[in-house]
């Protein structure tokens, strides 16, 4: 009787989202098989950075069908970024994470999504992924790649991380590398930005797209 003394508008838009939840449940539940999906469901991923890899990796993830976000990053959103990362024209000057969740939600309504402004750093690096099965690093700076990579190497949580992704062409140098069982590196790991090699839609989101399968086939695997 709950849903009788909502609004009706409001009413219509809550019967909506379940609606659209319930053909998005049984989509996936096409494409995998029991324990795959429950696992897909179950899984926590926190994205450090959401630019143009941690917006088009979360992406990737939630047309996979992963379900729970935790989304960090102190940038807003500029008309440079538009050229590759997963935001548009009407958002710039949004928070990124606000201007992601509000995407993402785009996709599917009913996603559980926690994000935050804020810088990530040593001394609040361990609280903010408490919750998270998956890091995926997404920074721009080496210190903060480092950062990320040292806070988690020894934990049991997975993280994928990337290095070398600006530029465009030789994309067969991109590759993934599994340096430990809870541990990839994507990329070819020595292009950075530059003035002659910037960031292009190619090639940062082959590798965005790498980071989220990766995720997705460890998640499946193991």
């Amino acid at each position: 009787m709950g849903d009788i003394s909502l609004p009706l508008y409001l009413l219509h838009e809550k019967t909506g989202r379940r609606k659209h939840r319930d053909e998005m449940n049984k989509y996936f539940k096409a494409l995998y098989d029991d324990t795959s999906y429950r696992k897909i469901t179950e899984t926590t991923i926190g994205i450090a950075g959401t630019g143009g890899l941690g917006s088009n990796c979360a992406m990737n993830l939630v047309r996979s069908g992963f379900t729970k976000f935790f989304l960090y990053d102190f940038d807003t959103v500029d008309y440079s970024n538009l050229n590759r990362q997963f935001f548009f024209r009407d958002q710039v000057g949004k928070a990124k994470v606000d201007a992601l969740q509000e995407n993402l939600l785009r996709i599917e309504p009913s996603l559980d999504i926690t994000c935050q402004k804020l810088r990530i750093t040593p001394e609040n690096i361990s609280s903010l992924f408490t919750e998270c099965t998956v890091v995926v690093e997404a920074f721009d700076e080496v210190a903060a790649k480092r950062m990320i990579v040292e806070s988690f190497l020894n934990s049991p949580k997975l993280l994928v991380a990337a290095s070398g992704l600006a530029g465009y062409g030789n994309t067969e140098s991109i590759t993934v590398q599994k340096i430990k069982d809870t541990f990839y590196f994507i990329g070819d790991f020595t292009q950075g930005v530059t003035e002659t090699t910037p960031p292009l839609s190619p090639r940062v989101n082959m590798v965005a797209a790498l980071q989220a399968d990766t995720i997705l086939t460890h998640i499946l695997t193991t």
